[in-house]
């Protein structure tokens, strides 16, 4: 499929964020490929055999074009005695929780298996996160007519990926919600906002642009637009809607206005975070080393669903997350979303005035 071409396709320029770990859902990315945007399936985490089945529940509830996003695999370069230091301190902290912890090692996230399910499967996108296909992997994807996008932070990456063969850019502003999706795990890479990014990535590379970071209204989306992108994606929008699979100790957090920050204490790697207990007092010491650390917490994270307990979870979180609507189908979000563009893109409505301004 020619670059483009999907996103050609859509009636509404949005894209569902894929957000692994469990609130992305085939539920959801049905209803907002239904309802005229592209729906994601997240790979990360699940085996490939559970995405395969997940491909096949979105198509049983949409003929509508979808993705599946799958996370590069990423160097094992951990430093083992600043990791050793924290695996130490997140058992301690998790023994007087009452839970266990899992062991610290590296995976690749079952990369090959996952890649053979893209190629047999045939969504109408893969994206990648945390780094660029190989360009023989790219070739191999498209030749069985998949579009492959590659998630950027910076220029840099973006010239990278477009010399790979990529056929679209997630551009993501240091704003968004969740993992960073830069190529390498090295504070103040990746950390340039959205609309400065946007602009610094239409000078090297001339491939659709998918805009990713802090978007939650029509009004964001159309400044994207208008900045050079063709389509907003949006994750922390749909963390809240019925289709969506986030714990209520999360959906709980929405609610409240804590600020968030980038953190590596539950995964090893920068996410934007809710702060919460866990955050705080782990947050400072925790070394970059993903997939290691992820895996290490895991046990502890669920034993936190299972309590309903948002101060030992990842409350993964946009910085505009206080704006988003809570309790909605998806499709309702993308119904907002439309119209809030055009009239954002046509001038007909001025954005509302803070409550209490003169």
């Amino acid at each position: 499929m020619a670059a483009g071409g999907v996103l050609d396709q859509l009636r509404v320029p949005v894209v569902q964020a894929p957000m692994a770990g469990g609130p992305s859902t085939p539920a959801l990315a049905a209803a907002v490929s239904e309802a005229g945007g592209l729906g994601f399936v997240a790979a990360g985490y699940r085996t490939a055999a559970a995405v395969a089945a997940e491909i096949a529940a979105v198509r049983a509830a949409t003929s509508r074009p979808f993705g599946v996003n799958v996370f590069v695999p990423s160097p094992d370069g951990a430093d083992r005695g600043l990791l050793a230091g924290y695996v130490e301190r997140v058992r301690r902290e998790a023994a007087g929780y009452g839970a266990p912890t899992g062991e610290a090692a590296w995976s690749d996230d079952a990369w090959e298996e996952k890649l053979a399910v893209l190629v047999a499967e045939r969504p109408a996108v893969a994206s990648f996160a945390f780094g660029c296909p190989p360009p023989e992997v790219i070739e191999r994807l498209g030749e069985a007519g998949v579009e492959v996008w590659v998630t950027v932070t910076e220029p840099q990456e973006a010239e990278r990926a477009a010399a790979a063969g990529a056929g679209g850019l997630v551009v993501q502003g240091v704003e968004a919600g969740a993992h960073r999706g830069t190529f390498s795990d090295a504070d103040g890479v990746g950390e340039v906002g959205l609309l400065t990014l946007l602009r610094l990535v239409t000078r090297v590379t001339a491939l659709p642009l998918i805009a990713s970071g802090g978007l939650c209204d029509g009004a964001g989306v159309a400044a994207v637009l208008v900045a050079g992108a063709r389509a907003a994606q949006l994750g922390t929008a749909f963390l809240d809607t019925v289709e969506a699979g986030t714990p209520a100790a999360h959906r709980s957090a929405l609610r409240g206005g804590r600020r968030t920050m980038l953190t590596r204490a539950f995964s090893g790697r920068r996410a934007r975070g809710i702060v919460n207990g866990f955050l705080a007092r782990n947050g400072a010491f925790a070394p970059s080393a993903y997939p290691h650390v992820n895996a290490l917490t895991a046990p502890l994270r669920a034993a936190a669903r299972e309590r309903n307990d948002p101060e030992m979870l990842n409350l993964w979180a946009g910085q505009a997350y206080t704006a988003i609507d809570h309790d909605v189908p998806a499709a309702t979000v993308v119904e907002r979303l439309a119209r809030e563009i055009d009239a954002a893109l046509a001038r007909r409505e001025p954005l509302s005035a803070p409550p209490g301004s003169a």
